[in-house]
């Protein structure tokens, strides 16, 4: 049941996406190029999707267990670390170059474009590589402390 949930809920992000136009990357170029034609459609996406998530995590942090029965696992991260301001770095960086990023790359794929393949290829190497150098880091931090 909760696979079938969370593909619908999957499916109807993925709709949205498309609807919204998010998923052309024009769009999303049009909106971060503050200089030239400026297209302030994503920012209105964009502050739809804070406030829903607002509401959304403010019932769920005063909730013991999802509407399905598990248990209810929020984030806990609350500080500002240097991973994570890279981390955002990188990502923007990316959302800029490419006018991508995961949700609307993945849906994009639909479409059958080399753009989307080729983005979506880069970012589960991207990912893999990740991985990879977290595991190494564990290890070498393991060795250290023996």
């Amino acid at each position: 049941m909760q696979l079938f949930v969370a593909l619908i809920a999957g499916l109807i992000f993925g709709i949205g996406l498309i609807v919204s136009g998010m998923t052309d990357p024009s769009k999303v170029i049009g909106f971060l190029d503050l200089a030239g034609s400026w297209n302030p459609s994503l920012g209105l996406v964009m502050g739809g999707a804070i406030l829903v998530g607002l509401v959304a995590f403010r019932v769920a942090a005063g909730r013991k267990t999802s509407l399905l029965g598990d248990a209810m696992r929020l984030p806990g991260a609350t500080r500002i670390d240097r991973r994570l301001v890279l981390g955002g770095l990188a990502f923007g960086a990316g959302w800029g170059l490419a006018g991508f990023c995961p949700g609307p790359a993945l849906a994009s794929l639909a479409s059958g474009g080399a753009k989307p393949l080729i983005f979506s290829a880069a970012m589960l190497a991207g990912m893999a590589i990740f991985e990879l150098l977290e595991r190494l880091s564990a290890r070498r931090s393991q060795v250290a402390e023996n």
